[in-house]
């Protein structure tokens, strides 16, 4: 059985919503949240946060969690490469999880280990779930994927891929997974979750930011580019990401609700 460790990169400025891993309206920092889906996945045998504040470390090691201390990096697969070298961490797979994506399924985190179990040969994985309405596939916040029938990553864009020329995408989106055709839709929405070897999640960081990288602005494509594979497993379950304060009041009303039945 191979191991596989979470890492959680964590910066405390955001161009949207600063400091936002410690808004803690609903009674907890929202980092927590994500700590704790990751700390119950069953296939993770650590998870650690990294991060490059001190305040962020602080609040993480307060809650229980183990914090690795990094330098300032453009991204948070930068992070977690210097915390897998740094730490010689020892593991099959590294699993970068977003920290403030608070109600992610810890199955979710199994399922796309288990994938990547069966598929020693794919240097990196992530998940994607069906797309059930317009707007989310026309937002071009909803990064959407298409794949091969093999389940590997064709590629990933902003906009409505693929493009359904001759009718009307209504007649192909699906609003549940209770309907027959839900996972029959032609539209998968990334969940911002991956999956790496260790050696090429390195090799990785290594590379300059490639072309249809610096387009789009997904990180995903440098490794397309460079001719990798990415396995994308499709499950049901929608983790909603907070980038906004219009996301973070939504979410604290969901808890609200919550906790209120």
């Amino acid at each position: 059985m191979s191991t596989a460790i979470g890492i959680i990169p964590a910066r405390m400025q955001s161009s949207r919503l600063p400091g936002k891993m410690l808004l803690k309206e609903t009674g907890k920092p929202l980092i927590q949240y994500a700590w704790e889906a990751a700390s119950a996945s069953a296939s993770l045998s650590e998870v650690i946060i990294a991060t490059d504040s001190e305040e962020i470390a602080t609040v993480c090691k307060s809650f229980g969690a183990r914090v690795s201390m990094t330098g300032d990096h453009p991204s948070g697969t930068d992070r977690i490469a210097e915390v897998v070298q740094n730490e010689k961490l020892q593991a099959d797979l590294i699993i970068n999880v977003q920290g403030d994506e608070p109600e992610l399924d810890p199955g979710c985190i199994d399922r796309l280990v288990a994938a990547m179990q069966k598929s020693p040969d794919i240097e990196m994985g992530t998940l994607g779930t069906p797309i059930t309405s317009q707007a989310m596939l026309i937002d071009q916040g909803c990064v959407k994927i298409v794949r091969a029938a093999d389940g590997r990553a064709l590629y990933f864009s902003r906009l409505p891929i693929p493009f359904f020329r001759d009718g009307d995408p209504d007649d192909l989106l699906f609003a549940s997974p209770e309907d027959a055709h839900f996972s029959r839709s032609p539209w998968l929405l990334h969940l911002g979750i991956y999956a790496y070897r260790p050696d090429f999640l390195l090799a990785l960081t290594r590379m300059p930011p490639s072309e249809l990288e610096q387009l789009e602005k997904l990180e995903q494509l440098r490794a397309l580019e460079a001719g990798a594979s990415i396995l994308v497993e499709v499950v049901h379950h929608r983790s909603v990401g907070i980038d906004t304060a219009a996301d973070y009041a939504a979410f604290v009303e969901r808890m609200q609700r919550k906790q209120d039945k």
